[in-house]
């Protein structure tokens, strides 16, 4: 199923498992700011808006953290700065618990977002680089699903009632990645990172991503990126506090997020493989579509059991959506900037996916209410759904153009 490299002792499953406990305490360590969130509030009295920035700081770590951390992979390989990152996001996480005032929660959550961002560029960049050409999105997925996996074993520790004392969960966000890390360092093998003699490598990484005519598609994955996780991030930290102000308890809130989880899940995995399988641009069509008649259907059903239907169908297009981009990323820049340009798209979806929960919280203190929050997010789906089919249809150009050449070229040989 997936390539073997010769540099590597380590085959391409076991790295791809590796790729997927980290991601998998990722997606915990993302989801338990939402489910400590109420706990949080009440102990330090926050206000709608000073939990909005609770949300957000973490995330605003994730920005630098996916900058950098992509960077100094490309240069000094993909499993030393993976596992500095892994280390950095388990002390932090262990340090929010011990966070005695709102400041000192900031500062915890802002390094621990740092970790966190600098972790998943390298994760997609490595599992996509040991897959065959015709599973790359496939390994993306099976790497990523492990967030939105994570995402539900944070969430289910939610309903169980370890929320209560909320600095439990920051207690295993915190030690679990400090004991995967030691696996990483045992049993992770180095990917090797081939240096090409092309114009990328002469100039810097950065402008490297918009040269050779990748300017187009270097911004359309950015605007389709940042909408993108906007939507998602306002789901991941706001969906129970949604809930709840529509008049569901905090255990039917808790249900929820777990199916969001696990249609995340599943989502990841099944977008991965259409996309290598099926069209991507019917991919990227029936996505964003399926977000929109989910988050509609969050804020207008009465059953709980549609609710639940709903908040699972919205997990599979929201986080099957990010997959799409995440898989693309990978196969539109070359290896030496390769966990430069999925840093640099995945830097940019975290500036949307700050917006995304500090704009919920603006629109809950204007009095709006949870249904407000949900339909607000339709224009930032179409305007993510457009650049993702531009940006679709101008690779698929390139590559008839290439085929095309090439065709060319074989009929003009003796």
């Amino acid at each position: 199923m997936f390539a073997r490299k010769a540099a590597s002792p380590t085959s391409p499953l076991h790295t791809i498992a590796l790729c997927f406990i980290v991601a998998l305490i990722e997606g915990f360590d993302l989801q338990a700011a939402g489910i400590a969130a109420p706990h949080i509030a009440m102990e330090f009295g926050l206000s709608a808006v000073q939990l909005g920035w609770f949300f957000s700081v973490g995330l605003i770590g994730l920005l630098p953290g996916a900058l950098f951390g992509g960077w100094l992979a490309d240069r000094l390989g993909r499993k030393g700065v993976l596992i500095a990152a892994v280390l950095l996001f388990g002390i932090f996480s262990l340090l929010t618990a011990h966070a005695g005032s709102y400041s000192m929660l900031l500062l915890a959550r802002l390094a621990t977002g740092l970790g966190l961002g600098a972790a998943l560029p390298i994760l997609i960049a490595v599992s996509s680089e040991v897959a065959d050409g015709g599973l790359k999105s496939t390994a993306v997925s099976l790497t990523y699903c492990g967030v939105p996996l994570g995402g539900a074993t944070a969430a289910l520790m939610g309903v169980l009632g370890v929320g209560d004392d909320w600095r439990l969960i920051f207690y295993v966000g915190g030690i679990a990645p400090i004991l995967v890390a030691g696996l990483l360092a045992m049993f992770l093998r180095e990917v090797p990172v081939v240096r090409s003699n092309s114009s990328s490598e002469r100039g810097s990484a950065v402008t490297g991503l918009f040269a050779q005519g990748r300017t187009t598609a270097t911004l359309l994955i950015w605007v389709s990126s940042f909408f993108t996780l906007a939507v998602l991030y306002m789901l991941l930290n706001w969906l129970p506090s949604l809930l709840v102000s529509l008049g569901y308890d905090h255990v039917q809130a808790g249900y929820v997020q777990i199916l969001f989880n696990i249609g995340g899940a599943a989502g990841s995995i099944l977008t991965g493989r259409l996309m290598d399988r099926a069209s991507p641009i019917l991919v990227v069509l029936s996505t964003y579509l399926g977000m929109l008649v989910a988050l509609a259907a969050i804020g207008l059903v009465q059953r709980f059991d549609l609710l639940l239907l709903a908040g699972a169908a919205a997990g599979f297009c929201a986080i099957g959506g990010q997959l799409v981009l995440y898989a693309l990323a990978p196969m539109l820049y070359p290896v030496d900037i390769r966990a430069t340009g999925v840093g640099a798209t995945v830097a940019v979806g975290r500036l949307g996916s700050m917006a995304g929960p500090l704009v919920a919280g603006q629109i809950l203190a204007l009095g709006t209410g949870g249904s407000g929050v949900l339909f607000a997010a339709a224009p930032g789906l179409l305007l993510s759904a457009g650049a993702a089919l531009a940006l679709m249809r101008g690779q698929r150009r390139d590559a008839d153009s290439a085929g095309a050449c090439a065709a060319t070229k074989a009929v003009g040989q003796p």
